[in-house]
Parts: C-alpha cells; sequence; structure tokens
C-alpha cells in the first residue's frame, strides 16, 4: 500500500513537472513569434528602437554623465552658465550641468512611468477580473463606483490628491498616478471577462468541478493578459505625460531630478529669456520621443496580441 502511494506520488509529481515544461516551451514559442510580429510592423519596430536608446540612456547614464548631480544640495558650478566645452548646454539656476541632469533625469522618469503603470494595471485588472467573473449586484456596485472614477478627469484627480497630500515624494507621485489610473484598465478587462465566462472550456471546467479561483487563475487570466499588457505598456506612456504635467504644476518631487521638474525650473526661471535654450527644449523632446516609443510599441502589440479589440 504504501509503495503504491508513493508511485502515485512520483508519477504525479512526474505528471506536474512536464506540464510546467510544456508551459514553458509554450510560453518561449509565443514570445518568439510575438516579437517576430512585433519587428515585422513598422510601429513596432519604431517604438522598440526609440526605447532601447532610452532604456540604455537610463541604465547608464549616470555614468555617462560629466558631473554627479544631487538635488537635494547645491550645484558645483556659477548658476546660468551658457553652452561652452566644459557645459554643453549650459548650467541652470542652482549651478547643475544641465546636460548631467538630463541624463540623470532619463532613469527616474522612465522607472515612474513604468511603476506607476504597474500599479494601475494590477489595481485596474483586479478589478475587471472580478467584476466581470462575479457578475450581479457586485459587477453592479465596482462599475458604477468605476464610472465615478471615469466621469472626474485624471489630470483633476491627480491634481486634487497631490495637493491634499502636500509634500511629495518620488514614491507618493508614482502611487498618485497608479491609484488614481486604473479605472480604464477596470473597464477594459471587465468586458474582455464578460467575454471569456461564457466560452464553452470555461463551462467544461465548472462541469468537472473546478473552482472560481483555479478557472480565474488558469483560463480567464492568460486570456485577458495579453489585453492587459499591451494596455500596460501605453499606460507607461500616460504616467510619464502625468509626472511631467503635475511637476510643471509644482507638485513635483522633491529631491528628485526628472525630465518633469527640469522643465518646471526652466519655465519658473525664464530660461528661454537668459538664452538656455537647452534647459527647456530638450527635457520636452525627451518626454515627447519617450512617450512616442511607448504610444508606438502600445499599439503595435494591440494591434499582434488583440487584432479583434483594437484594429488600427
Amino acid at each position: 500500500m504504501m509503495q503504491s502511494s508513493n508511485r502515485k506520488a512520483k508519477e504525479a509529481s512526474r505528471i506536474r513537472a512536464e506540464v510546467r515544461r510544456e508551459k514553458l516551451r509554450l510560453l518561449i514559442f509565443r514570445s518568439k513569434r510575438v516579437t517576430r510580429a512585433l519587428l515585422k510592423n513598422p510601429m513596432g519596430l519604431a517604438g522598440t528602437i526609440i526605447l532601447i536608446f532610452f532604456s540604455v540612456i537610463a541604465a547608464f547614464g549616470p555614468y555617462l554623465a560629466p558631473y554627479e548631480v544631487d538635488a537635494t544640495r547645491s550645484g558645483l558650478f556659477e548658476p546660468y552658465l551658457p553652452s561652452s566645452s566644459e557645459h554643453w548646454m549650459g548650467t541652470d539656476v542652482f549651478g547643475y550641468d544641465i546636460f548631467s541632469m538630463l541624463l540623470y533625469g532619463a532613469r527616474t522618469s522612465i522607472l515612474v512611468g513604468m511603476f506607476a503603470a504597474v500599479i494601475a494595471s494590477v489595481v485596474g485588472a483586479a478589478v475587471g477580473l472580478y467584476s466581470g467573473y462575479a457578475g450581479g449586484w457586485k459587477d453592479e456596485v465596482l462599475m458604477r463606483i468605476n464610472d465615478v472614477m471615469l466621469s472626474i478627469p485624471w489630470l483633476v484627480l491627480m491634481i486634487l490628491v497631490a495637493g491634499l497630500i502636500g509634500t511629495i515624494s518620488l514614491t507618493v507621485i508614482i502611487l498618485i498616478i497608479g491609484l488614481t489610473g486604473w479605472s480604464a484598465t477596470a473597464r477594459l478587462v471587465r468586458a474582455q471577462v464578460l467575454s471569456l465566462r461564457e466560452r464553452q472550456y470555461i463551462e467544461r471546467a465548472r462541469a468537472i468541478g473546478s473552482g472560481d479561483l483555479h478557472i480565474i487563475k488558469t483560463h480567464i487570466l492568460p486570456n485577458s493578459f495579453p489585453l492587459v499588457f499591451a494596455n500596460t505598456i501605453l499606460t507607461v506612456a500616460i504616467s510619464i505625460l502625468s509626472e511631467a504635467t503635475l511637476s510643471f504644476l509644482h507638485m513635483r518631487p522633491y529631491g528628485t531630478v526628472t525630465w518633469g521638474t527640469m522643465l518646471s525650473y526652466a519655465y519658473d526661471n525664464s530660461a528661454f529669456q537668459l538664452g538656455l535654450h537647452y534647459w527647456i527644449v530638450m527635457p520636452g523632446l525627451c518626454i515627447v520621443f519617450l512617450v512616442l516609443g511607448f504610444t508606438l510599441l502600445g499599439f503595435a502589440l494591440d494591434e499582434i496580441l488583440n487584432p479583434r479589440l483594437r484594429k488600427r
């Protein structure tokens, strides 16, 4: 009896390991297929090249910067220095080298966008999954709350929350953007779940006794993930713009260099009138091209992963 139980346990363990290996092989195959399709898509290729460029700057920018930047201390140089061989883009009001700040700000701006987008997508996906699968009065209550969130402009909501908090750190601004931007994702995921839960394989899973959590984890979530992933890429672009907007409105993270804070200080100190054009033009262009890269990649992934939901 004991030997029989051991054999069954080993066989079950072997089967589970084989299933995991098969899932990994399938994931690798799908990833390769999506990558090939992405590189053949003009928007996807352009977005990938732009994002690779900015990713390299974000990863190595602080090491490539000619001078160290510490936003909690005064700068190392005289303020308002014009462009020269020592300071390619001049110095700002605090005595920081503008080119060095541009390289330092790349990492922070990208991290703010990515973390805020992940938070918004996780919260939105969780609400959408539960609402769409549960149905009934639970769905009605959650969607009415979601409708209220959607009826309030995102920028206005962020400004309101930031104004109530007062002093803003980098973590706080990420949470503000992420926790106020989940409603669109929730509506999108709910619509997908409402379609998926009526499929035949879901009915068969219920018929053999599968629990709701197992069905969501095994069938609903994997089939909704491509939609969530493509939407997250687009949300990164919106989050980067949101941080720049909040910083421009003086709701900037304290002691942190971002492209948004550079624009804010440049505008406050009349950079154009002082002849420091790089101070305001370069971070603005970086934001535009970075947002463009994420937008192009998001649209391309949307076409590849969800051709029926959004054909562009």
